[in-house]
C-alpha cells in the first residue's frame, strides 16, 4: 500500500514531441538518472497511456507530471485511472491551488488502489516570479510566503510532497519538517542557458539547500551530447 519512491534525484524531463524522441532519451540516459518526467506535450500528443506503457517497457522510472487542476470528483477519478496505468508511474503531479476539497480527494483516490504514485502538490510554476504573481494572478502575498501556505496545504491534506522552485526549499522545511518531499524544477547547471525559467539554481545548490528530487529538462535533453550532459551533472553533484 505504500507510495513508490525514485531511488536516485536527477529526473530527466522528456518535453519532445514523439515517444520515438522520448525513448531514445530514456535508452541513452537511464543509466545516469533515477526517472523521467513526462508532461503535458508527450502525453496530448502520443496518449498518457501509451507514453506510460513504453517508458516503463523501456525500464524508466516515470513522474507524471499532469497537473491535474478540476473539481474533486474529476481528479479523483483521473487519479484512480492513473494508478491503474501500473507500477512504471512513480509520482504524479496536481495543481495545490485546486483546494483542499480537491487535494483531499485526490488522496482518498490514490489509497485505494492497490499500488500508488506519490502525488505531489505543484505550488507556484518556477516561470512565474513575485511581479507577476501580484500583478497578473492577483495574489498579494510574498512569492515565499504563498508558495509555504500552498505546502501547509498539500502537507495538511496528505500528500506526499510539493513541486517548488529551490528558492523556497529553505521555507518550506521550516514550516513543514523533512517528511515532506520536495521536487524541484528550474534547476540550470551554470554552464547551461536559463531558457524561460525564472527563479532557479545550480543541481548542487539545489541539493544543498534540501531538495529531494531535480528536474532537469534542457540542460540535458537539447545539449549535443546529452549522455555527456548528464553525467557532467552526476559528477557535480558527487563533489
Amino acid at each position: 500500500m505504500s507510495a513508490r519512491s525514485i531511488e536516485q534525484p536527477i529526473l530527466v524531463a522528456l518535453d519532445v514531441a514523439t515517444l520515438q524522441a522520448a525513448l531514445k532519451l530514456v535508452g541513452l540516459l537511464q543509466p545516469y538518472v533515477g526517472g523521467f518526467k513526462v508532461g503535458l506535450e508527450l502525453c496530448t500528443a502520443m496518449g498518457t497511456p501509451q507514453v506510460v506503457e513504453a517508458v516503463g517497457q523501456a525500464g524508466g522510472a516515470l513522474f507524471l507530471d499532469l497537473k491535474l487542476h478540476d473539481i474533486p470528483n474529476t481528479v479523483a477519478a483521473s487519479v484512480r485511472a492513473v494508478c491503474e496505468l501500473g507500477s512504471a508511474v512513480r509520482m504524479l503531479t496536481l495543481h495545490c491551488q485546486g483546494g483542499a476539497a480537491m487535494l483531499r480527494a485526490a488522496v482518498a483516490a490514490a489509497h485505494t488502489a492497490p499500488q500508488r504514485p506519490l502525488l505531489l502538490g505543484v505550488t507556484v510554476l518556477t516561470s512565474v516570479d513575485g511581479e507577476a504573481l501580484h500583478k497578473e494572478l492577483g495574489v498579494g502575498a510574498d512569492l515565499e510566503a504563498h508558495v509555504v501556505h500552498l505546502a501547509r496545504l498539500a502537507q495538511a491534506c496528505g500528500l506526499d510532497g510539493v513541486v517548488a522552485s529551490p528558492h523556497e526549499v529553505a521555507a518550506i522545511r521550516a514550516a513543514c519538517g523533512p517528511e515532506l518531499l520536495i521536487v524541484t524544477p528550474g534547476v540550470r547547471p551554470t554552464w547551461a542557458a536559463r531558457d524561460d525559467q525564472r527563479r532557479i539554481m545550480t543541481p548542487a545548490e539545489a541539493i544543498a539547500a534540501g531538495v529531494d528530487y531535480l528536474v532537469v529538462g534542457r540542460p540535458i535533453t537539447a545539449a549535443d551530447d546529452p549522455v555527456a550532459a548528464a553525467a557532467r551533472i552526476v559528477t557535480e553533484l558527487a563533489r
